[in-house]
């Protein structure tokens, strides 16, 4: 009599954890794709801050026109990525995927084409998770006012 109540109970047991992991399961999935897209996220807003801090310092040359200008927006957008301005080619992005292309690098101009701020931001990044996906679409971004040296007659290197 005994073994027949207890596998019975057995049976009880089996039944009510199906139905808890039915619902555990997708919240505890669910938890981990929002932790790991939050994870990305910091990650982007980081590289981004480091990317607008570097242009803002960076020196505005234009003797060449726009040559010199998109030499510092890559110069801004592979410090945003690989966290050097002149990555080896070897260089691995600070965020998984990550390329200089995703990277706006955007300047506040006076009348007279005198830089007063720049705005680094990520244009588009999906972030690539275990059960779905998620794209920045024009954000993190990170604006901060042009301190640098403003040298219009001298060339980028």
């Amino acid at each position: 009599m005994r073994n027949a109540r207890n596998s019975r109970r057995r049976g009880n047991a089996f039944i009510e954890f199906a139905l808890a992991a039915g619902l555990l399961l997708p919240v505890m999935m669910g938890t981990f794709q929002f932790g790991y897209t939050l994870y990305t996220y910091n990650l982007l807003q980081s590289a981004v801050s480091n990317g607008g801090r570097y242009a803002a310092y960076r020196t505005y040359r234009a003797a060449s026109g726009q040559t010199d200008v998109n030499k510092f927006r890559l110069a801004v957008q592979n410090m945003t990525v690989y966290g050097s301005p002149y990555p080896a080619s070897n260089s691995v992005a600070v965020v998984k995927g990550l390329k200089p292309a995703d990277i706006d690098v955007l300047f506040t101009l006076t009348a007279t084409q005198i830089p007063t701020a720049v705005t680094v931001r990520v244009n588009s990044y999906t972030v690539d998770g275990v059960f779905g996906k998620y794209t920045f679409a024009g954000y993190p971004t990170f604006t901060m006012p042009y301190l640098g040296r403003y040298a219009p007659e001298e060339s980028e290197p």
